[in-house]
């Protein structure tokens, strides 16, 4: 049985709203955090503005575990505290607990790569004026990385819209569960092509967006 557009376009519609849903929840919450811990690695750093071993290390040590885990392997390890907070192990909102926890941790060590290639002698001058480190990392710490903290950024978002594609197994729905069950399953190949075109162009918006922002950013 092929989808019908005209009678169940609807259903298209919902599948692109939970995935830009998704998206930028997990995006969001997850860059926000990940910014943090990626500042806090890069102040606590051995020659950072406030270097701290232990702190350094522990972050260090949780990141490099959890980063290389398999997101779908992830997603049922995390599953009890899933339920915990969230109250239930399946839907969307289940689904971008795990997934805004994985961005939390490779965004941060994107921000902390972005940070550490700045010009150490532009931050030793703030310090010789008495700035304080968080006068540091705002004005001259995150201005000075912005271009390459947006190129990093827009890399996650393509992470993250391909992580997406796994909220069916949750049943989070989107794109991806959209594209197996009326696509893939039905052997309309139609639809699998169709999403798979809406989702190239998604990210080629964005990354076109992105690289015009690192470019100005580098101007400015």
């Amino acid at each position: 049985m092929k989808f019908d557009f005209a009678t169940n376009g609807h259903i298209f519609g919902e599948a692109i709203a939970t995935t830009l849903y998704i998206v930028s929840m997990a995006l969001g919450i997850g860059g926000i955090v990940g910014l943090a811990l990626g500042v806090v690695l890069f102040v606590t750093r051995k020659g950072g503005l406030r270097p701290s071993p232990v702190a350094f290390t522990l972050l260090n040590l949780v990141i490099n575990f959890f980063r290389p885990i398999p997101f779908i392997i992830f997603i049922t390890a995390v599953g009890p505290l899933t339920l915990a907070l969230i109250g239930s192990t399946i839907g969307t909102n289940a689904f971008i607990f795990p997934l805004a926890i994985m961005v939390s941790f490779a965004s941060a060590r994107l921000v902390e790569q972005s940070l550490v290639a700045i010009d150490p002698g532009v931050i030793e001058a703030a310090r010789s004026m008495g700035a304080s480190t968080g006068t540091i990392v705002r004005t001259v710490v995150i201005p000075e990385a912005l271009a390459p903290l947006i190129l990093a950024y827009t890399y996650l978002f393509v992470a993250v819209v391909d992580m997406s594609a796994l909220a069916g197994i949750v049943a989070g729905g989107g794109l991806g569960a959209f594209a197996l069950s009326y696509g893939y399953q039905r052997f309309d190949w139609a639809i699998t092509w169709i999403t798979v075109g809406l989702i190239v162009v998604l990210v080629q918006s964005v990354q076109f967006l992105g690289n015009v922002l690192a470019r100005k950013a580098l101007h400015h």
